[in-house]
């Protein structure tokens, strides 16, 4: 039942929200309440009158009463729960809290505290959010999706909850992961809230802890697998084409096994990404490009190893290789100059067990045959760090540690500015710390991380710590695909985002060495990447033919800014 419609007064042209409800079902809707900011005129017509007290607040106050709230939180748990909890009642607040204390706040509504909640999900839940999509609901998905009361969705962030984070198999508890990064398309991307959908296809967990637990809230079933999975996949995707066509899906959190299969089965069948693969692998380009503006040589001049070839980090070996091959690199050039490692070490032509994504990163044997080894049987980090000389360090492995003295020693003696992407979450995973990378380098090395660490001062300077997140490129892509009305997510138009967000960093942050712009002007970033990647749909035939500075008022307008709208009663409905 949709419970408001977005007007235009045609005689006044003010916007305003048409609503069906009325009194306490306004309060308890949290796209609909503004608590103590309804106006007296609202409050009379909307049937609130004696419901609230008598003050009317501002948007500021609200926030300054919200945020002093927070602040007496005892951890980032509490705090995460607190924020949920204030989504639930006020959207628009929610969002201008956010908003104001954004760099703050993004490790509490996201990584590295959503990981926590997603492990406690079924005992800390107040109030559903989303949509949850089961074996036994899958046969009414019309009837679901009809009943929704938001005017229209145009984006679903979607998980099946199989690989949350790096925590494994977490069943429908991993609904935390869509509703966060629908959250983060709000606050930087702009989209307004009521168009965003987080969803959970929950068919079933194979993690014992959950089946066993009285108090989990999922299908308590062992997980779909085979053909009755790929069935469900279907189902759901129909399901979206039927009663949302323009919309586009963000994959989130599938098993590798998986999730490379959905990208490629659906990525030219309708509107979607995956942001653990292809959101990855573009912050991290944005990154190399940087890296060789600083280093004042062109990045196809760069050797690069990848520990860890999982879809982080095989996304990221496409994404360098597509910039190779921009750069005039072959397609064999390219991929030579990326050196894979997973558990078995180096990955070679002859490794068992390759995934066919992995295969085009494997070495001939050929290749290796006269490296010098530590062991005859394995070709080890230090094996590769030692014959290959990789200039680029990037690590996804979760393996704390995993570039250690040794390791960055030893790239430190050939190359003057290392590159070192150590980009496991949370921070008690990082491969290194930055301060290491600046102790083992004497302060040369430029470093990027997957947690949030602070700058390093080291011998009178200031190196700069960047923060790899995906939320730089997701949202911005999410919000041009939409505004480009494309037909698909092309890996040109990833490549467009990482060349925009690149260009974002100033030559006063890259003389610090700084990789990526402050996390504070996110909002900025969401509009450039946005533009990039509707210009590239556009010239790829993808997209609406309007010119670029059309393109920029038009993504401009559509970056929802948390105010709260004027209301008039409609006619109540159902």
């Amino acid at each position: 039942m949709k419970t408001f419609s977005m007007k235009i007064d045609p005689l006044t042209n003010e916007e305003y929200w048409e609503v069906y409800l009325r009194g306490q079902q306004i309060l308890s809707d949290p796209l609909l309440n503004k608590a103590s900011a309804f106006t007296q005129e609202e409050r009379l017509s909307l049937g609130l009158t004696g419901l609230l007290r008598t003050a009317v607040s501002t948007l500021d106050r609200q926030v300054e009463r919200s945020y002093e709230n927070l602040q007496r939180k005892p951890d980032d748990l509490e705090r995460y729960i607190y924020l949920q909890g204030l989504l639930d009642r006020n959207e628009v607040l929610y969002y201008r809290v956010l908003q104001e204390h954004l760099t703050e706040l993004v490790p509490i509504v996201y990584t590295p505290t959503v990981g926590q909640a997603c492990l406690e999900l079924s005992h800390i839940t107040r109030r559903y959010r989303g949509v949850y999509l089961s074996p036994d609901n899958i046969a009414d998905i019309d009837q679901i999706f009809g009943e929704l009361p938001s005017p229209s969705v145009n984006l679903i962030v979607v998980t099946d909850g199989e690989r949350i984070l790096g925590l494994g198999d977490l069943g429908s508890d991993g609904m935390g992961i869509p509703v966060g990064k629908v959250t983060l398309y709000v606050a930087a991307g702009g989209l307004h809230p009521a168009c965003c959908l987080p969803m959970t296809l929950d068919v079933g967990t194979n993690n014992q802890r959950l089946l066993d637990d009285p108090l989990y809230l999922g299908w308590k079933h062992p997980r779909l697998d085979g053909q009755q999975y790929w069935d469900f996949i279907e189902r759901f995707v129909l399901g979206v084409k039927r009663n949302f066509p323009e919309a586009l899906i963000q994959w989130e959190d599938f098993a590798k096994h998986k999730a490379f299969t959905v990208l490629e089965r659906y990525q030219d069948r309708v509107l979607s990404f995956d942001d653990d693969i292809q959101g990855t692998g573009a912050v991290a380009a944005a990154v190399v490009m940087t890296a060789a503006r600083i280093k004042r040589r062109p990045a196809s001049e760069e050797r690069f190893l990848i520990a860890g070839m999982g879809q982080a980090g095989t996304g990221i070996a496409m994404n360098i290789q597509a910039l190779l091959e921009r750069e005039g690199l072959s397609e064999r050039e390219a991929r030579a100059r990326i050196f894979a490692l997973d558990l078995p070490g180096l990955l070679c032509e002859d490794t068992p067990g390759l995934s066919k994504w992995q295969q085009p990163f494997a070495r001939a044997r050929a290749d290796v045959a006269g490296w010098a080894l530590d062991a005859s049987d394995r070709i080890g980090l230090l094996d590769v760090v030692r014959n290959a000389k990789p200039t680029v360090l990037v690590g996804v492995t979760a393996q704390p540690g995993l570039f250690g003295q040794d390791v960055l020693s030893a790239v430190a003696a050939y190359e003057p500015q290392p590159v070192v992407m150590a980009l496991s979450n949370p921070t008690s995973k990082s491969e290194c710390r930055p301060e290491d990378v600046a102790r083992l380098t004497d302060g040369r090395g430029l470093i990027a991380t997957g947690s949030p660490f602070g700058d390093v001062e080291w011998r009178g300077r200031t190196l700069a710590v960047s923060q790899c997140n995906n939320l730089y490129v997701f949202p911005g892509v999410g919000l041009g695909a939409l505004v480009a009305k494309a037909a698909k997510v092309t890996r040109g138009m990833f490549m467009a985002a990482s060349q925009a967000l690149s260009d974002m960093v100033t030559p006063e942050q890259a003389a610090r060495g700084q990789l990526l712009p402050p996390i504070g002007d996110i909002r900025a970033v969401s509009r450039a990447v946005a533009k990039a990647v509707a210009v590239e749909a556009r010239d790829a035939g993808l997209g609406r033919l309007i010119d670029d500075d059309q393109y920029e008022r038009a993504i401009a307008r559509a970056q929802w800014e948390p105010a709260y709208a004027p209301y008039r009663p409609g006619r109540a409905r159902g």
